[in-house]
């Protein structure tokens, strides 16, 4: 039997149902994710940390678990919502249940409660953090609970979630296991070294289809030691929370403009581009997560379809019009989706174009990437 679980909203609201995953208690900043599928990615990307999911799709966890499917080693979210849970997994590919592998995780979640209202609360006010326990009856007591948890803003996670040494990356896309390779049809190999501040293991999969030797960083990585290892380009990942406690990563992203190196950044790394620029990013109401969402790509008036996963955005209104322009914006809310410098060789989107399971609209950035570093590589031999 599934024992009984509370979520609590700081507010005070409640909502009773039972307990899946791990027996205990969590808490977290609340956002939904609206994809139908890619449950698994959701729950092994590092972007997450210090969130509770709420999945709008009703029904989770019934293609099972896939190895291959995880986008990082491990589960990093705080806590997981669901309005129904399969416990009966129907796929191939499967080696186990969603909840048997949430216990191995150590993830609380609960299930059975009224996914749509949730969200429509969480869409309706200012984010609130939540608690999540299958230990505490007294919905009160775990509120007062959620109240001393900490919140995200000004929080540098990306300490938490960041690999402690360098790592080189050679696994390319497995036609077998995901979407089609990249756009790389021979010539010669370029080397790129790719800041971890949380990355997901598609990101770096396109990026060796597409012709790059990948080099994995930690995130606190000086700008000086990754130039000593010659790249001919630089990228920066995706990651959870405020970018604006990041210092030392602006800093280095700074001092790759000032270099002129080759830059790609996506997620957080778009942030921290903009935050470099001496723009300015701010908190959303409840952000974008899911595989859904609509952006217009300026500089060629397609629109693609894209997976996203972001609270914070950049504010085009502090962007110096001189160093950068907005290449791409969100049609539901025209907030910014993407940026080009005018001055350097650097661009960056705020969404997935790596997203596994999908929409893979936006492949095309990372052939985008490597036609930078071959026109910079070019130019430079012309002046020699």
């Amino acid at each position: 039997m599934r024992a009984p679980a509370w979520l609590v909203f700081e507010d005070g609201t409640a909502f009773r149902g039972v307990g899946i995953g791990k027996r205990g208690e969590t808490f977290g900043e609340a956002v939904f994710n609206t994809s139908m599928t890619g449950y698994q990615e959701i729950l092994t990307d590092p972007s997450y940390k210090g969130q509770v999911v709420v999945m709008t799709y009703p029904l989770i966890g019934n293609y099972g678990i896939a190895t291959a499917d995880d986008e990082s080693p491990r589960c990093w979210l705080e806590g997981f919502v669901v309005r129904e849970l399969s416990r009966i997994p129907s796929s191939f590919r499967s080696a186990c249940d969603l909840d048997s592998w949430l216990v191995k995780q150590g993830v609380v979640g609960i299930a059975e409660v009224d996914t749509r209202a949730i969200v429509r609360k969480i869409r309706a006010g200012k984010v609130q953090r939540v608690g999540i326990s299958t230990v505490e009856s007294d919905p009160a007591k775990l509120r007062e609970r959620v109240l001393q948890s900490p919140k995200t803003d000004g929080l540098d996670l990306v300490k938490h979630v960041t690999r402690r040494s360098a790592d080189a990356w050679s696994s390319a896309v497995d036609v077998a296991e995901f979407q089609p390779p990249g756009c790389f049809k021979g010539g010669p190999r370029f080397k790129v070294v790719a800041y971890d501040f949380g990355i997901k293991h598609n990101i770096l999969r396109n990026l060796v289809a597409t012709g790059f030797d990948v080099e994995v960083l930690p995130a606190s990585t000086p700008w000086r030691e990754a130039l000593r290892r010659n790249p001919d380009g630089v990228f920066f990942s995706n990651g959870p929370g405020d970018p604006e406690p990041v210092h030392y990563a602006i800093e280095n992203a700074r001092a790759f403009l000032d270099q002129r190196v080759p830059f790609f950044g996506i997620c957080l790394g778009h942030q921290l581009l903009g935050l470099a620029l001496n723009g300015r990013t701010r908190k959303m109401p409840f952000g974008h997560h899911g595989g859904n969402q609509p952006v217009l790509d300026k500089t060629t008036g397609r629109i693609e379809i894209t997976a996203q996963n972001h609270s914070f955005m950049v504010d085009p209104d502090t962007l110096d019009p001189a160093a950068a322009e907005v290449t791409h914006i969100n049609l539901n809310d025209q907030t910014v989706e993407g940026l080009r410098c005018k001055r350097v060789p650097a661009f960056s989107v705020q969404y997935h174009p790596e997203a596994a399971p999908g929409p893979h609209d936006s492949l095309y950035l990372f052939e985008r990437f490597r036609n930078l570093i071959a026109e910079r590589r070019a130019a430079a031999a012309t002046t020699r």
